[in-house]
Order: structure tokens, then sequence, then C-alpha cells
């Protein structure tokens, strides 16, 4: 009596799906919508905006000192005497231009 040893193929079946399922996981973990990688893109795109958030704060503040250094409760000669100049065209009759 021989026994014939019929191939597995519910085994080799269950095997190849499972590591079929195992590598897509893994490929979603690390370049998926959520993965590894996106989560690296969307740490340096806050890193970037981060510090255009910090540049824009420090343009705000420098608006806003020299609207106070303007306004009628503070007034800047010196900043007053540089804006004539600068939107005006303005001079002193002891200044020289130089072109």
């Amino acid at each position: 009596m021989a026994l014939y040893k019929r191939p597995a193929f519910g085994v080799l079946t269950f095997f190849l799906i499972a590591f079929g399922l195992g590598a897509y996981f893994t490929f979603a973990a690390v370049q998926g919508d959520y993965g590894v990688f996106r989560r690296a893109e969307i740490d340096a795109e806050r890193r970037a905006l981060q510090a255009q958030l910090d540049q824009l704060d420090t343009e705000i503040a420098t608006m806003e000192n020299l609207t106070k250094r303007l306004s009628d409760s503070y007034l800047d000669l010196d900043l007053l005497d540089q804006q004539a100049r600068d939107v005006l065209g303005l001079l002193r009759a002891d200044e020289i231009v130089i072109r």
C-alpha cells in the first residue's frame, strides 16, 4: 500500500495570503497616506510654516512699533523726519544730495 502525500495547497495558499497581507500592511505603514514618510513630510512642512509665522510675527511687531511711534499719543520726531524725507522727498537747507 503506497501512501501518496498530496501537496498541501491549502497551507501554501494560507502562507501566501498571510505574506501578501503582511507585505501590504508593511508598505502602507511606511509609504501610505498615514505612513512614516508622510509623517516626516508633515513635520517638515510644519517647521517651515512655523518659521514663516515667526517671520510674520516679527514684521507685525515692527509695523506696530512704527505705527505707535507715529501716533497722536506718542510722536517720534526722528521717525517723522525720516518718513517725510522718504515719502515727500524733502531735504533740509544745509544738506547736499549726491546721486
